[in-house]
């Protein structure tokens, strides 16, 4: 006898510790950046902070999920940079490569390079400012990071709170809790010593640098408590102008936009005369293409870049493989999920999933597990939120 359950997918979290992080602070040298300054801290019998907060994360996250569990893989580098914490919080891993001795940023952005190679849905790293800039020069593919605040300068908007704070949203990503995904800003310290001599009201400069994509916990019901029940029509309206105003999402491609209301509201405010249960295509050229089958999206792919709007079902989760067959294995194997693909569903919509995962099925077995993990989802206008994927009702021997 067989019974079927879903297989949730794992959460792929990487790993990548600054040795040196926070070794400068205590001991007066306002950072920790350099092999000068940190030879200098070492002198002064500096402490580096990155294992103590590593603890605190560990400790934190073991009360919401146990270390050991089958829903997190961890991914590292190898000694001080990861593979040690993980080792003494009993985490197994697997390790990537190894650091320089002593390891310096350039290890930093080769572990991250190596981490995003290995389709990870999360980054945490343990650092600063300095090391925040090393992980925006190697990111990729819009993988969302997530600092614990180690260093001595942290202006940068993409450390969490504190370790705990941190523990809380990978545990919210693991039990499917909406959480909510945003943008910020990578900053650093730039000193002005020629004013400081000078200027005795002299300010903390900074520098923007790029920025990241962060997981934020909590929004969601800070927005509940403020604002009530959602208005889930309303929702739907925003985000139809979301994509009436930010035209670069899709500028130079060909715009195909799935079956369900959410996507006939964009299709009507974008001037299309769509289908509520069809596949429909705005092309660069102002072309459009109603209710397109599997066969002309696929001979439109081999003339344009695609990016693809979505829904998932309500109640069942279905994101791809029910209703919108169109969206084919060889399609959606030529795009990139996370650049090409824009997925959308309200709160309200979200909430009938009960914390279930969304479900792939797309006909192919390898496709439906490279789709697994995490998610953005447009939740509203410029409100995302990270949502994960499955793959579908799997036998397994009773």
């Amino acid at each position: 006898m067989s019974d079927s359950r879903l297989v949730s997918p794992t959460l792929r979290v990487g790993l990548v510790v600054n040795p040196m992080a926070g070794i400068g602070g205590a001991v007066g040298l306002q950072g920790s950046d350099g092999a000068t300054l940190q030879r200098e801290a070492v002198n002064r019998q500096g402490v580096p902070r990155g294992p103590e907060r590593l603890e605190l994360f560990f400790r934190a996250l073991a009360e919401g999920q146990p270390l050991q569990s089958q829903d997190i893989a961890w991914f590292t580098w190898g000694g001080p940079m990861g593979a040690d914490a993980l080792a003494s919080a009993g985490v197994n891993t697997s390790i990537l490569g190894a650091p320089e001795y002593p390891s310096t940023g350039a290890d930093t952005q080769q572990a991250v390079a190596a981490l995003c190679a290995q389709g990870i849905d999360l980054l945490i790293f343990v650092g600063g400012d300095g090391t925040a800039r090393d992980v925006l020069a190697s990111i990729s593919n819009q993988i969302c990071v997530l600092g614990l605040p180690a260093g001595v300068k942290m202006h940068s908007g993409v450390f969490a709170i504190s370790p705990v704070a941190a523990a809380e949203v990978v545990t919210g990503l693991v039990q499917g809790h909406l959480i909510g995904r945003m943008v910020r800003d990578v900053r650093d310290y730039v000193p002005d010593t020629e004013s400081r001599a000078t200027d005795t009201h002299a300010a903390v400069i900074t520098k923007r640098y790029g920025e990241l994509w962060v997981p934020e916990a909590a929004g969601y019901l800070q927005q509940m408590k403020v604002g009530g029940k959602e208005d889930e029509s309303l929702v739907v309206q925003e985000i139809a102008s979301y994509f009436s105003d930010h035209p670069e999402l899709y500028q130079g491609k060909a715009l195909v936009l799935g079956p369900g209301s959410t996507n006939l509201a964009i299709k009507q405010a974008l001037g299309l005369n769509g289908t509520l249960l069809g596949c429909d295509v705005l092309m660069p050229d102002g072309r459009t293409a109603e209710n397109a089958t599997k066969g002309q999206l696929l001979e439109l792919r081999a003339e344009f870049p695609f990016h693809v709007v979505i829904s998932f079902t309500r109640h069942q989760g279905f994101l791809l493989g029910r209703g919108n067959q169109q969206l084919s294995p060889e399609l959606i194997q030529s795009l990139d999920w996370k650049q090409d693909v824009t997925v959308l569903g309200s709160r309200s919509k979200l909430d009938t999933l009960a914390q279930r995962p969304m479900l792939v099925d797309t006909g192919d077995a390898s496709l439906d597990a490279k789709l697994c993990g995490l998610v953005s989802v447009l939740a509203g206008y410029d409100d995302f939120l990270l949502y994960r994927v499955s793959n579908t009702l799997l036998p397994h021997a009773s």
